[in-house]
Order: structure tokens, then C-alpha cells, then sequence
């Protein structure tokens, strides 16, 4: 049985063009940075999860909630095999059950603040915005896209960015905690405007500061889908 059961919707996703060095610290053992083009990213990405089951079972208040992430991307061979993945800077959620769980079960960085979104939809144009409060107010991720789908392109950044099937979570110097996260391939949506309004310091501390002055390299919305989060295991 799968450990969660979820759908993940409306992926607002920001990437930055950062510095490999920045990560060095919080590659899990095992790893390495995962680079497309040569570039290194890291991404902040707010969506929703609907219809949660943990083991099975629906939490009552806890089947649908926003989550906001930053992430970067490191990969691992296997037998000869690369497995591709992400790992969390941190993860952001309104629920503290779900920051206790996640950061008890898995070693993630979750934690719980207010939160809200607002999704709307016309003739031409889908909007999709995300929020979340901390001491200093309110932070806010927000794109335009047109309403109609398409498939992802073989190659394309966006693919190198949603394509990820691994989680990887730190435990110490020698060992780490490596989950698969199943889902087909998502359709995008194309991004006609967004607005950012994130105090990266204050989320993230000091060493992410300088994203405050930066504007994203690219800024994409994924459709997202039913998926999958794997029981972990332990690679020493």
C-alpha cells in the first residue's frame, strides 16, 4: 500500500537559476545536482493537494490543503540507471498534523503557516494564485495562463522540471531517505503574466536572500494529476 495517496493540482512553478555551490549542504548522500543545460535551478512551487489518504484512510480536515515548496533537483545511478529527483529546502503547509507527520516519517523540512489560494477561470484564461503568512504578512505566487492544455515536449525544460520521480531527504553525512513519487506526465498550461511577492529571507534564511532581488528564469503551470508517495527506504 502506498504510504500517501493524493492528487496534486494547478502547479504554479517559479525556477531561479542559482549557484550550484548554495546547495552543496543540503545534497543528501548519494546525490548530485541534476543540471539541464548546464544550468543549476532551484524552484518555488505552490499547488494543491485534493482527496488525500494517508495509508488509505481520509484525515477528516486534512484531504485537501495548499502546499508551497522550494526545491532543487539531484540524481542517483542505480544498477547502472539514473534516478532522477528533488529535494526540499523547505515545504509549506496549513496543517501541523501534516507538518509533524512528513518531518517525523520522512526527515522532510516542513512547516505550517496560514494559507490560502484563489483559482478562476474565463473564456480564454486561467488564473491560479497561492499564499501563505508569516511573521512579516503575507507572501503570494500568482501566473495567467491560457485555459487549454498541452502535452509536454520531449527535451524541454518543463519537462526537466516536472519529470522527477524521486524524493530524497537528508538524515545525516552517511545516510538518506529515498521515496518514489508515481504520476503520468502532466499537460502545462502556457504562462501569459505572473506576479511574485515572496520575502525569501524571511521563508528561507539569509543564504536565499539574494532570490529577493532576482527575477525568475522561467515561470510555468503544470496541470498536475493523481500520484503516488511511495514508503521510504533507507540508503547508507
Amino acid at each position: 500500500m502506498s504510504f500517501l495517496v493524493a492528487e496534486w493540482r494547478k502547479l504554479a512553478i517559479f525556477n531561479y537559476e542559482v549557484n550550484p555551490t548554495i546547495l552543496e549542504k543540503y545534497v543528501p548522500h548519494g546525490m548530485e545536482l541534476d543540471l539541464w543545460n548546464e544550468k543549476c535551478y532551484v524552484s518555488l512551487i505552490g499547488f494543491m493537494f485534493l482527496n488525500t489518504k494517508l495509508l488509505g484512510i481520509k484525515v477528516p480536515f486534512h484531504t485537501d490543503f495548499e502546499e508551497v515548496n522550494l526545491r532543487f533537483y539531484v540524481k542517483r545511478k542505480e544498477e547502472g540507471e539514473w534516478k532522477r529527483g528533488v529535494v526540499f529546502i523547505k515545504e509549506i503547509v496549513p496543517k501541523p498534523a501534516l507538518t509533524f507527520v512528513a518531518n517525523t516519517v520522512y526527515n522532510e523540512n516542513y512547516e505550517t503557516m496560514e494559507m490560502r489560494h484563489n483559482w478562476q477561470e474565463d473564456a480564454e484564461n486561467r488564473k491560479v494564485a497561492y499564499q501563505w503568512r508569516k511573521k512579516n504578512g503575507w507572501n503570494s505566487i500568482a501566473v495567467v495562463a491560457e485555459k487549454e492544455g498541452k502535452d509536454l515536449l520531449e527535451g524541454s525544460e518543463t519537462e526537466f522540471i516536472t519529470e522527477h520521480y524521486w524524493g530524497y531527504a537528508k538524515i545525516n553525512e552517511t545516510s538518506t531517505n529515498e521515496y518514489e513519487v508515481t504520476h503520468p506526465r502532466w499537460k502545462t498550461y502556457d504562462v501569459l503574466n505572473y506576479k511574485l511577492d515572496v520575502d525569501f529571507e524571511e521563508i528561507y534564511g539569509e543564504e536565499f536572500s539574494f532570490l529577493n532581488q532576482q527575477e525568475p528564469s522561467s515561470v510555468m503551470l503544470a496541470e498536475g494529476s493523481e500520484i503516488t508517495v511511495e514508503n521510504k527506504i533507507k540508503i547508507t
